[in-house]
């Protein structure tokens, strides 16, 4: 076995490694900060069942940023449905056979990375000639859609220009699922997308990416509006 092989995998369970305890870190500080202050953002539901509906059309449907900016919501929204099939379409590599529900993407699949790349180019385009977005903007704001739109370019040349050996890479990754290490491809192209790809796990957890987990304990999405049914005291406020 290569070294380059021994490199890749270490690295692989390390970038997982890190991102599971990062991301259920960053959760668990989420679930365990006490939010008592009222902040839902009106006009707010009344019910909780009306906060777990709110919550779904937030995370299923981007509601606030449709009604904030239809360009933004269009990019995003693209881009995470082409991000989640994808994600789908790459399960196969996990499974001895592909499962006969992933066959269906294949009909279409040649879309799918220019659907997920032109709303990144979009999104990184808009930071710099909207004088707004522009100043909010930070380097790891950029960061994030570089690394995303190598991801992506790198993903689209090993499956259309450049091809990839898909048995090896298979064998690769169903080696690090096993814990028995397969050789690695040498496909300069896949080696790039795939430290790509686990250097995005790595600072996923640390990041803005992190709205992924969040945005279900945001108080202000989350809360209902009841501060006068239920009103919070202070232990000082309640004796006095």
């Amino acid at each position: 076995m290569s070294g380059l092989t021994l490199f890749y995998t270490a690295f692989t369970y390390i970038a997982i490694a890190i991102f599971l305890y990062g991301f259920l870190t960053r959760i668990w500080k989420y679930a365990t900060t006490p939010s008592p202050l009222k902040i839902p953002l009106t006009p707010a539901p009344v019910q909780p069942a009306g906060a777990v509906y709110r919550i779904i059309q937030e995370v299923g449907f981007f509601k606030s940023l449709f009604y904030s900016n239809r360009i933004i919501w269009l990019a995003g929204y693209l881009f995470h449905l082409a991000l989640a099939i994808v994600l789908i379409k790459h399960a196969r590599f996990f499974f001895a056979s592909t499962p006969v529900a992933f066959h269906w993407i294949t009909t279409f699949e040649i879309w799918i990375g220019f659907i997920m790349l032109l709303p990144l180019l979009l999104l990184f385009l808009l930071r710099l000639v909207i004088d707004r977005t522009y100043y909010i903007s930070i380097m790891m704001d950029y960061l994030i859609l570089v690394l995303l739109m190598g991801i992506a370019v790198t993903g689209i040349l090993t499956k259309y220009f450049v091809r990839t050996d898909i048995v090896s890479v298979k064998q690769f990754v169903m080696g690090l699922v096993q814990v028995r290490p397969e050789a690695l491809p040498a496909d300069p192209i896949f080696i790039i997308h795939f430290t790509l790809v686990m250097l995005l796990l790595i600072y996923f957890p640390f990041s803005k990416l992190m709205h992924a987990g969040g945005i279900f304990f945001s108080p202000t999405r989350n809360q209902v509006d009841d501060p006068r049914e239920l009103r919070h005291e202070t232990a000082w406020a309640a004796k006095g």
